[in-house]
């Protein structure tokens, strides 16, 4: 069984049991979060698919960690004008377990 759910302007695939990294949002390590703008869920053959949400179905999760993803690297450049810059960012995370989905 898999879901589909919407969380910080993207879109993810969950199975129970699964780690994911998803956008930061503030909630506490340990603390449960539910993910309720679930789009599709899918038990086999079984599939439902929302309009644009699926209304009723719910995702559970736990909070695992917060951090910071790699460094990325920003370089602009005009050429024969003496302009280089250097800038560089790292994009906050929230880490998730998946525990259950409720459909």
């Amino acid at each position: 069984m898999y879901a589909v759910v919407k969380t910080g302007g993207k879109q993810y695939r969950v199975a129970s049991g699964e780690k994911l990294k998803i956008e930061q949002i503030p909630a506490d390590i340990g603390s449960e979060i539910v993910l309720d703008q679930v789009l599709l869920v899918a038990d086999g053959e079984n599939v439902r698919l929302g309009d644009p949400l699926l209304a009723g179905a719910s995702v559970k999760a736990k909070v695992v960690a917060h951090g910071r993803g790699e460094k990325l690297k920003i370089f602009k450049l005009r050429r024969r004008k003496h302009y280089r810059k250097t800038l560089g960012h790292r994009q906050n995370y929230t880490e998730i377990e998946i525990l259950g989905i409720s459909a």
